[in-house]
């Protein structure tokens, strides 16, 4: 019979160890999630108002080749540029999509201000292309280069300011 009761003992001395133990992983886990939430708030910037952040913002960013760098921001071409390069074989129809890439309010407002000559340049730079360099991923990044260096000196020209900074192709397909 004693033994009996020491065995019931240490049964329960078990059970209650496996408890301690879920408790202090279940506190563990809690403690764990409360300081990543905390850290979040605390390095996710929310001690400004949405009025002063973009003020703070425009105030440090540094200015490099005439563009601020600040958050980027693209602006869709309206329409698609449709356009025959020759081939060695024949001529190919080609259809690019593009988005331009601007850094700041400002330089979005003046990208979309200047639509007309942002497509006419790159119309001008695409034009230029032949369909067998544009099989090829190195051809299309040349092409690409063109076009923003193209763009960059109209858009200075015009505005006193490079404006954009980056031409990308969302869609391209030829035929």
């Amino acid at each position: 019979m004693a033994e009996e009761n020491e065995n019931n003992l240490t049964l329960e001395e078990e059970a209650n160890s496996g408890k301690k133990k879920m408790m202090v992983i279940i506190i563990a886990a809690v403690v764990v999630i409360l300081l990543a939430v905390v850290g979040f708030f605390m390095f996710s910037g929310g001690d400004e108002s949405p009025e002063q952040a973009p003020a703070a913002a425009a105030e440090s960013a540094p200015v490099v080749e005439g563009a601020a760098l600040g958050n980027a921001m693209y602006v869709t071409m309206p329409r698609p540029f449709t356009f025959n390069v020759p081939g060695t074989t024949r001529d190919r129809l080609v259809q690019i999509k593009v988005q331009l890439m601007v850094r700041g309010d400002n330089n979005h407002e003046l990208a979309k201000r200047h639509i007309p000559l942002i497509e006419g340049t790159l119309l001008k730079a695409f034009s230029t292309a032949n369909a067998d360099d544009l099989a090829t991923t190195a051809g299309k990044d040349a092409i690409k280069a063109k076009a923003v260096k193209d763009v960059q000196k109209a858009v200075f020209d015009v505005a006193g300011s490079k404006i954009v900074e980056e031409v990308l192709f969302t869609g391209f397909v030829m035929q």
